[in-house]
């Protein structure tokens, strides 16, 4: 008889487990772990709340009340106020002789650093002092308008002719000399002066691309009409190359730079002009063969400093 194989427990799966991909499939995280989600969205706020920046210059407004910006001023409208001595500006230029003539007394003794005596002041007078149009802009474009009136009924005379005239007229020796801080302000203000130079050509005195020796050259036949800066300018008069026999005018450029200098103020050209004009300027304007002209806008306040230390 053959024997039975003793039966074998088995154990019975009473609950299947599941995988646990599966089940964070089946569920979501946040029924699973509270605290995650709690995080989660704490971190959503958050964001919100930086985003919702507020702004300071924020002005609340009443209903139906509207806030309108005017629009910047831009440097042209800057530049033209300017020209036209408007603003905080002023046209020295256009002001009584009088006026203009204590304004220069005034940086004369601050830029040269020196006090002039009672009977040094008294050698100037108001005829020295050109007084320019009013009304009119002074810009490169009405530069040679200016000057005409400068000059008077002779301008052309004086400003065209292209011809030496032995007795008259020396070689080197303009009629007129424009003073300014750079050579690209002399240019500027030499294309506003194309009108007077068809038959005789300007002469350029200064040092930025330019040779003493060409200038030399330059000077050697008719000039009406030099433009430069002064350190240049002074040099070939000490070198003999330029004369001031025929100087009548003497146009001083007030126009500020880009740091608002200009050629009273701004250091070692100013210091230079001064230079120039105690040294050959002056006595040609103390015995009234030369004439000043200011061209360009100065700070109104610097023209009321001055005059109120003049008095």
């Amino acid at each position: 008889m053959a024997r039975e194989r003793p039966k074998t427990r088995t154990r019975k799966m009473t609950k299947k487990t599941k995988n646990p991909r599966e089940r964070s499939k089946s569920k979501p995280l946040s029924s699973l772990d509270p605290l995650i989600a709690k995080t989660k969205t704490k971190t959503k706020t958050n964001k919100r709340k930086k985003g919702r920046i507020a702004n300071p210059n924020l002005l609340p407004l009443r209903e139906n009340e509207t806030l309108v910006e005017e629009p910047a001023e831009g440097t042209e409208t800057k530049k033209k106020k300017e020209e036209s001595g408007g603003g905080d500006f002023s046209l020295i230029s256009a002001a009584p002789a009088e006026q203009q003539l204590r304004f220069f007394l005034h940086w004369f003794q601050s830029g040269a650093k020196m006090k002039l005596s009672p009977l040094e002041i008294e050698a100037y007078n108001d005829n020295c002092m050109v007084e320019l149009a009013e009304g009119v802009d002074q810009n490169v474009d009405n530069f040679s308008e200016h000057v005409k009136g400068a000059f008077g009924t002779p301008w052309k005379e004086a400003l065209c002719e292209g011809k030496l005239s032995e007795g008259s007229v020396d070689a080197g020796s303009p009629a007129l000399l424009v003073i300014s801080t750079s050579a690209l302000r002399s240019l500027e203000l030499l294309r506003g002066l194309k009108p007077f130079t068809r038959d005789c050509r300007a002469v350029k005195l200064f040092a930025k691309h330019m040779k003493v020796e060409e200038q030399v050259t330059s000077l050697k036949g008719r000039v009406n009409i030099a433009s430069g800066t002064p350190s240049r300018i002074k040099k070939l008069i000490d070198l003999e190359a330029m004369s001031l026999s025929r100087l009548q005018v003497v146009v001083l450029d007030m126009q500020r730079d880009a740091k608002s200098f200009s050629l009273f103020t701004l250091p070692q050209v100013s210091t230079e002009f001064w230079d120039l004009y105690r040294s050959h300027l002056e006595p040609k304007v103390l015995c009234g063969d030369t004439r000043i002209c200011f061209y360009g806008a100065v700070r109104k306040k610097d023209v009321n400093k001055a005059l109120a230390s003049a008095e």
